[in-house]
């Protein structure tokens, strides 16, 4: 079907819009001036132009008809009163009758204006009394026709009409240019709050990932040049742990880099999913082979889904603590606990190392921070306090997902 012809555009549309705008923009004094000219020009046409019949001019007639006019260049700085002069002197000039307006051009002015931007009681004050005293300057009039009398007011409501819509659609226009500098500024604050998320969330894996891989290193680090001479197999093997532990940091850190980049990685081999339950298999046999530590995982429970971020959530924060373990506990051994419900999953990560006064592990460190960061994210808590036997014990709590049972891993 074909397209309907674009309408021409209007031939006065290239130039009254850019006029418009230079008239909104240009000096107000300025502006008022030249309507008050051109509004004393009008009313002088019937002076220029006498018809048969008509009054005569007169010197007091022409002053009159200049207070019609003068004093609109005040009617943006004291509108009231540029239409309380211009309502005494039109009445005056009608009834001087030298001559008497035939349009009242001024009144029509005023009546714009205070319906445009005047104050409520002042719009009414001034509508009523333009509508009574046209009705009663119209009967000294001579020969005033009915026509004249339609005419007249019709001007006068036409005039405040066009003023009230004036109004309305600066308020409309107003209230649009307000709603859009809220969603600016929502806008920013949700991209600022947002940035801030992904920041802090950023630095708790790059914490995780760096703080467990440069302890397991430390603690190899430290223990070959003991055995280096005693055990060169021990120290070879100390050496394989720091290259292992620094090759799994480096893929870690390439998927983290990965994801912020938001492109493939060697054509999409870096970018492995997030680690999760099913890791902690691994990064358990990984801790324990690399520093000696004894670590235990256990399960209770019918395990169940949890949500992507619980599942890293939950690798972070074992491994996290963990790497507390090897740093601060001097532990001999470590036990992982986790205990399926309906509802929730209990992560407890023990140890038998020396406890929080002795370890500087109380709270204030940025591992037990992001832990309780991970937790809170994930809609869940965290606490870390002494264990029973001494040591020192972290205890989580996530919630899980809704939906059919699966067992990770």
């Amino acid at each position: 079907m074909p397209a309907s012809p674009t309408p021409p555009a209007s031939p006065a549309s290239p130039w009254i819009t850019p006029a418009v705008a230079r008239l909104r923009t240009a000096n107000p004094y300025v502006v008022d001036t030249a309507l008050a000219v051109l509004v004393l020009f009008a009313a002088s046409l019937q002076w220029m132009f006498p018809d048969e019949g008509d009054d005569r001019l007169t010197w007091q007639g022409f002053l009159l008809g200049a207070g019609t006019a003068l004093p609109l260049v005040w009617r943006r700085r004291a509108p009231f009163l540029a239409a309380c002069g211009v309502s005494v002197f039109t009445p005056a000039m009608a009834v001087y009758h030298a001559p008497p307006p035939d349009i009242m051009y001024g009144g029509l002015v005023v009546l714009y204006t205070m319906a445009a931007v005047g104050r409520p009681w002042q719009r009414r004050f001034m509508l009523v009394g333009w509508l009574a005293g046209v009705s009663l300057t119209m009967t000294h009039k001579e020969d005033a026709q009915p026509f004249e009398y339609a005419f007249q007011l019709l001007s006068c409501v036409s005039a405040y009409g066009f003023g009230v819509l004036s109004r309305l659609q600066r308020a409309y226009t107003a209230a649009l240019e307000d709603r859009a500098r809220r969603l600016e500024r929502e806008r920013a604050a949700d991209t600022a709050r947002a940035a801030a998320r992904e920041r802090a969330g950023i630095a708790r894996d790059m914490h995780d990932v760096l703080a467990h891989a440069v302890s397991l290193m430390v603690v190899q680090a430290e223990a070959g040049p003991v055995v280096v001479r005693s055990d060169p197999e021990r120290a070879e093997g100390a050496f394989d742990a720091i290259a292992g532990a620094g090759r799994d940091a480096m893929v870690q850190l390439r998927r983290i880099l990965g994801v912020l980049k938001e492109e493939p990685l060697n054509g999409g081999s870096d970018r492995l999913p997030q680690p999760g339950v099913a890791a902690l298999t691994g990064l358990v046999r990984q801790v324990g082979d690399t520093t000696g530590l004894r670590v235990e995982l256990r399960c209770t429970g019918e395990p169940r889904p949890l949500h992507r971020d619980t599942e890293v959530a939950v690798y972070r924060v074992v491994q996290e603590a963990l790497t507390n373990t090897v740093k601060h506990a001097y532990a001999s051994c470590a036990r992982v606990e986790l205990d399926w419900t309906e509802t929730e999953l209990t992560l407890t990560v023990t140890d038998d190392g020396r406890g929080p006064a002795n370890t500087g592990r109380g709270g204030g460190g940025h591992g037990l921070i992001g832990i309780r960061e991970r937790a809170a994210a994930c809609g869940g808590t965290a606490r870390t306090e002494p264990g029973r036997d001494g040591g020192f014990r972290v205890v989580v709590s996530l919630p899980v997902a809704a939906g059919r049972q699966v067992a990770p891993g």
